[in-house]
């Protein structure tokens, strides 16, 4: 018998619509309603969610939860919540439910929501929920239905594609790997505080606790893979797809346009409305199913997927041969080998246990184990080894699981430590002995045993959720950012050491008469910091002013970037100047201050900078004589212009020129010169020399073409690019420093002009051996 036939006393209703149409909660109610029920969800999730709504209206012992992982079953439990799975079709209701019938189209699971569609009824009334996808199959099979549309509370509308960091407030972003989940998480927690995290591969109480850190504020995104999709009820505004294509197990495939509807459709509640779009490498919708989606119109399922409930346990060959039995009904299609019949063959190749599974009795508790789920789903070989060898415990002389084996899996599960994958593999295994512990036909003491590994399961769950909010959540930010929407008349404050802290959190500190934030702090965060903060940062900068002016040239300074600092903070930065020894100054205090604070600040750090560099550098500052000969007033322009050296041959053929008067005059100047150059004394020392290179470099605009030489370096040997270049740039620059050069090597002014004049004086009769002092 492939369906139940009709009762006369019995209704059979369709309730069929898009998501955020009440259709669960319809069902509930109408449950209720009866002396008795039952109701399967696709989700354990939705299951405890929808345990916990009838418990509080019915009481703890009217209601039952059964899934795979998780039985609580009180003596009188008169209402069932289970997973689709896990139904007690043996037990009798007065009203049953199976939620997402859709689901029945499903490659892995589809074949058990056929069988409930076309198998479990209640007393009274059966309620079948699910999208208006399945209306054709349903009407095809089960002619005694009646159909009921129900309409989405609020409107779903397509808002584009948008940046990840860009996303609005309570979005969720949707990806299809664990790797794109991570990535887009990992993204929103350094711009947006964090994201907490929705998977499949999660245990429930980890999604639970991420869901409620998600529902309760303290982080403003989701990034899910599409489980979502499955009816998890969320304050969502906005969901946006990270990607169009999925792989399905089997190939990579563009999502179809009811499948991006079921995930969309989790934006917006009740009479909230919602949008969707696209974000990260996702490219825009299509304006089709833009439309489709809007208008929840999507192509209706022809068939959908039946495997043979009417089994032959005489022998392994022939309940494999009767699992592959074609459907018979129109509308069916045979279903892919599923994880438990792949088991199963892969069971039967194994001598030992192909031997043990001898007559009915043996096959059917062959296959009762073969169906115990395979939570990691890439442990193919490890499942069939589990499942080996809980068929021999079971076939063995005690008939139940070693307890003192089955105590070696838990207790190396019983740890938790390691990152979020090691987390997620050790939850998969506990969760499979978690399901064996439920089988009293398999187990002795279960109850111990279920406490057991329900505290392994437990512990192993908070330390992922405590891993996933360690990595994406920051919660420093997040919970700031949700006070600072919340309160207008948060309390900042500045440290003397110019920490900003709000409520006692570090949102950032002032540097120099800047806000810095935090730099964990987006943009959009960073703006709202400086908004909460801004009545305590102006009267500290007004502090700040009063100090600067009152404390005179202390806490400033001048670095060899040619940046200014008051106190550590950066207050300007020099620019060039009408000539190398006169750079400009842009001040750069933030807008912070107020133009007449600004201006006086201005002039003070003007002030003292002209005050530092005739400090520093007193021998260029010594010439500008305002009279004298005109050649000496040449010189002296030309060697500011130079920063107190020229080693032009014009210039040395000039001061060869000069009368005893102008030489005279040269030396009161304050300049030496000799047959290799003209220098301001003072200026070939090392004290000046970071800052000259630096005023110089701001003048040409340019880097510096060498390194600078030591304190006690009177030579040095240029780089092999350098030593043959006529760069007359190069030559500025050495002179700069106090050095010129000499063929592939530069030497001090004042060394070069002693070394050329007892060169000179050796050979004025001819050639002569260099003197010792001139080799040194």
């Amino acid at each position: 018998m492939d369906r139940l036939p009709a009762r006369p006393d019995h209704r059979l209703l369709a309730v069929l619509g898009p998501t955020n149409t009440g259709k669960t909660y319809f069902a509930v109610e109408r449950m209720i309603a009866h002396r008795s029920g039952m109701i399967g969800f696709p989700l354990r999730l939705l299951a405890r969610e929808n345990y916990d709504r009838i418990v509080a209206i019915k009481g703890t012992p009217a209601v039952a939860l059964i899934t795979g992982e998780e039985k609580i079953v009180p003596p009188e439990a008169r209402y069932f919540v289970c997973t689709v799975e896990s139904m007690p079709l043996g037990r009798r209701v007065e009203c049953l439910a199976v939620d997402e019938v859709q689901l029945a189209a499903d490659p892995e699971r589809g074949h058990v929501f056929t069988d409930r569609i076309l198998h479990a009824r209640g007393d009274r009334e059966t309620l079948l929920l699910g999208a208006e996808t399945i209306r054709p199959v349903l009407q095809r099979l089960l002619p005694d239905a009646e159909f009921v549309s129900r309409p989405r509370f609020s409107r779903l509308a397509y808002a584009g594609p948008k940046k990840i960091v860009r996303l609005p407030r309570r979005s969720a972003a949707v990806a299809f790997s664990a790797n794109d989940v991570y990535a887009i998480a990992e993204m929103i927690r350094r711009q947006r505080g964090g994201a907490a995290i929705v998977m499949g591969a999660l245990s429930p109480r980890t999604r639970n606790a991420q869901v409620a850190l998600y529902q309760a504020g303290d982080v403003d995104y989701l990034v899910a893979t599409d489980a979502i999709g499955m009816g998890l009820n969320m304050d969502l505004d906005h969901v946006a797809l990270a990607a169009t294509v999925k792989f399905d197990g089997q190939r990579r495939r563009r999502l179809s346009a009811a499948e991006i509807g079921q995930i969309a459709g989790r934006a917006g509640r009740h009479m909230s409305d919602g949008t969707f779009g696209t974000t990260g490498g996702a490219s825009a919708l299509d304006a089709e199913t833009i439309d489709a989606v809007e208008d929840h119109r999507f192509p209706k399922l022809a068939e959908i997927f039946w495997r043979n409930r009417d089994l032959d346990f005489a022998d392994l060959d022939r309940l494999i041969q009767s699992l592959g039995e074609p459907p018979v009904l129109p509308g069916l299609m045979r279903a892919p080998e599923s994880t438990d019949v792949e088991t199963l063959k892969a069971a039967a190749q194994i001598d030992d246990i192909a031997r043990l599974a001898k007559g009915e009795a043996a096959v059917r508790l062959l296959w009762d184990v073969c169906q115990l789920p395979e939570f990691h789903k890439t442990m193919a070989d490890t499942h069939v080894r589990t499942v080996g060898e809980i068929f021999r415990q079971l076939r063995g002389r005690n008939g139940a699981v070693d307890p003192s084996w089955l105590a070696k899996q838990v207790e190396r599960l019983d740890r938790p430590d390691g990152d979020i994958e090691t987390l997620m593999t050790r939850l998969s295994q506990i969760r499979t002995w978690t399901y064996v512990t439920h089988r009293p036909d398999w187990m002795m003491d279960t109850l111990e045993w279920q406490a057991r590994t329900r505290t392994v399961e437990n512990s192993l769950s908070d330390a992922l959720h405590d891993a996933l909010m360690q990595r994406f959540v920051d919660k420093r930010t997040s919970v700031l950012m949700r006070q600072l929407r919340n309160r207008d008349d948060l309390v900042a404050a500045v440290t003397p050491s110019g920490e900003i802290v709000i409520e006692g959190t570090y949102i950032g500190r002032i540097d120099g008469f800047r806000f810095a934030p935090d730099p964990r702090a987006s943009y959009d965060e960073a703006r709202s910091l400086l908004r909460a903060a801004r009545p305590a940062l102006a009267s500290e900068i007004r502090r700040r002013v009063y100090r600067l002016l009152a404390g005179g040239d202390d806490g400033l300074a001048l670095a060899t970037d040619g940046s200014v600092s008051w106190r550590g903070g950066i207050v300007g930065s020099l620019v060039k100047g009408p000539d190398a020894l006169s750079p400009r100054i842009e001040i750069d205090t933030g807008d912070l201050m107020d133009a007449a604070d600004r201006d006086r600040v201005a002039r003070h750090v003007r002030h003292w900078l002209e005050s530092e560099l005739r400090r520093q550098l007193p021998e260029l500052h010594r010439l500008k004589p305002a009279d004298g000969p005109s050649a000496v007033r040449g010189f002296v322009y030309r060697l500011v212009e130079n920063l107190g050296t020229l080693s032009a041959p014009d210039v040395i053929e000039g001061t060869a020129r000069l009368t005893a008067e102008e030489k005279k005059a040269l030396g009161k100047a304050g300049i030496r010169y000799g047959r290799k150059a003209l220098f301001a004394a003072g200026s070939e020392k090392p004290p000046g020399r970071p800052l000259r290179a630096m005023l110089w470099r701001l003048y040409e605009g340019r880097a510096f073409p060498v390194t600078l030489p030591s304190p006690g370096e009177v030579a040095m040997t240029l780089e092999p690019d350098l030593a043959h270049a006529r760069d007359p740039a190069l030559a500025r620059a050495l002179n700069a420093i106090g050095f010129v050069r000499a063929g592939p090597v530069a030497l001090r002014a004042d060394i070069a002009n002693r070394v050329a004049a007892a060169l000179f004086a050796a050979t004025r009769q001819g050639e002569a051996s260099l003197p010792d002092d001139a080799v040194s």
